[in-house]
């Protein structure tokens, strides 16, 4: 549904049809678009306070623009009038978790409602890692799963609140395979688990298991072939890449690709990547494109990436309220022990859901100058280019995809990464270890942004710009662009980071 055909579809609505305004809106939900909905859902709300389905519709429409407010009165009204609704119960449960407030009773009352809805017992267990510990969630969790041997996502979050907490995140499935030793996609979770951990010993053995038992199963072989790569046993690699003759998804041939670079073979990259990048809808290859044209001179990489409009710092120090009561407030929401599993983090904690959406003084102020900053960001960008990732046409809606905070301590890093879902990454600098200034570290990169370098790919690969961290600075750049930080040496290092979400084009 374009943006004309939305309007179309609101312009013919009557504030006095709820069944009819409820079925419309439901359909610009489905089609993404709720921009084009919230106005009209919260007229219509006001005009029907006692009707819980345009409550409902309002919520829905707040909940999908990132007004989590909004949204928990409307899901609040909802379950008032219709308390014994397991949809309403269970948006109303999920708006408050959103939002920052206490949830778990709230999921408690969806579970009594849809007793086998296993995304309101996930949702519970997040409410209670928020609102006590991530072991407290654990010991809820685990049981539950152990009952459950094939439940997979039990055994994913399971393994992701274990990671952070430095339990190991696999001895669900462990165990689980030791009552279904055939089951093959046990197998196929117990790989995933040890890669996401960056445990390739345990990859390795785990693969070989599943080796000797199914056989050579072309899910296995692309697994096997990845494995061997990021080992650095690159003509096993080779083999087995070979073996699986030429590329089936975007997938095998972004595993392959990154294969490529890190053998130090880029010419070959780009000749696997060109034929299949017009079909890049999820942003996997040019990541790996980019690195690829920069290491063998390609002027394109001028094109995706070179101009120096891509990358906007913003000093917002003086503009986002007492930095000081921030970090105090972000502190208080860090409550694991270590970094989550597949994600850049090393040596610190990643806190939990959509930070932004949270509705506490500190993070509203923040996410309101943010969102201005994103604007002016977006407003001086180079026009639009046809078939250019980033340089896209249709740039509004702006809306936060995921939003977040780390805290790294000590020797605490992002290690080189993407965001292939997002549009634009970014990273706000709350505090520096000991009151890091540029006159402190002029010169010594400690902590400093890097952009477009992947260290554990092409460690030869100078970065297209270093960004020196200050208390208060905001940094925007394409999500598709790599980057991490510098260590610092010892300290506290508290930031917030964020993705805007690709908006639709058409």
């Amino acid at each position: 549904m374009t943006h004309e055909e939305a309007q179309a579809a609101l312009s013919g609505l009557s504030l006095d049809d709820p069944a009819t305004l409820f079925r419309v809106g439901i359909g610009l939900l489905n089609a993404d678009r709720p921009e084009e909905l919230l106005e009209t859902a919260r007229a219509a709300a006001l005009r029907h306070r006692d009707n819980p389905r345009l409550q409902q519709l309002l919520g829905l429409a707040a909940r999908a623009t990132g007004n989590s407010r909004l949204a928990l009165d409307a899901f609040d009204r909802a379950a008032r009038l219709a308390p014994a609704d397991p949809l309403i119960a269970h948006s109303h449960a999920r708006a408050a978790l959103e939002a920052g407030e206490p949830a778990t009773a709230l999921f408690d009352r969806a579970a009594r409602l849809s007793p086998q809805d296993a995304s309101v017992v996930l949702g519970r267990i997040a409410a209670i890692a928020a609102a006590h510990s991530v072991d407290a969630a654990i010991d809820v969790l685990a049981p539950i799963v152990g009952k459950n041997a094939l439940w997979f996502e039990g055994h994913r979050t399971l393994a992701r609140l274990k990671g952070q907490q430095g339990l190991d995140p696999a001895e669900s499935v462990i165990q689980a395979l030791s009552q279904h030793p055939d089951q093959i996609d046990l197998h196929r979770e117990l790989i995933a688990i040890r890669l996401e951990a960056r445990d390739l010993d345990g990859a390795d053995n785990a693969a070989s298991i599943a080796f000797d038992q199914f056989g050579d199963q072309p899910w296995l072989a692309e697994l096997c072939a990845h494995i061997a790569s990021e080992r650095g046993a690159f003509d096993q690699a080779d083999k087995l890449f070979m073996a699986l003759g030429p590329g089936r998804s975007l997938g095998l041939v972004a595993q392959r690709a990154r294969h490529l670079i890190r053998a130090n073979r880029p010419e070959r990259a780009i000749e696997l990547i060109e034929p299949w990048i017009e079909n890049d809808d999820d942003r996997l290859l040019w990541p790996y494109l980019a690195l690829a044209w920069r290491m063998t001179g390609d002027h394109r990489w001028t094109w995706l990436a070179g101009d120096e409009r891509l990358i906007g710092v913003y000093d917002l120090g003086d503009q986002v309220g007492d930095l000081a009561v921030l970090a105090d407030h972000l502190r208080g929401l860090h409550n694991a022990k270590g970094a989550p599993l597949d994600q850049s983090v090393r040596g610190g904690t990643q806190t939990d859901g959509n930070l932004l959406l949270r509705d506490e003084a500190p993070i509203t102020g923040l996410r309101s100058r943010i969102l201005e900053a994103v604007a002016d960001y977006i407003a001086q960008l180079p026009p639009p280019e046809s078939g250019h990732p980033f340089l896209i046409a249709t740039r509004s809606p702006v809306r936060i995809a995921g939003s977040w905070s780390v805290r790294l301590v000590d020797d605490g890093f992002h290690a080189d990464h993407i965001h292939s879902q997002g549009w634009i990454s970014s990273a706000f600098y709350v505090s520096l270890p000991g009151g890091h200034d540029s006159a402190q570290c002029q010169g010594s990169e400690e902590g400093w942004l890097s952009l477009g370098e992947a260290r554990d790919l092409v460690p030869e690969l100078a970065p297209v710009r270093l960004v020196e961290p200050k208390p208060g600075r905001l940094v925007l750049f394409p999500s598709i662009m790599w980057h991490g930080t510098r260590p610092f040496p010892a300290g506290e290092r508290l930031t917030v980071a964020f993705d805007i979400a690709r908006p639709q084009q058409g």
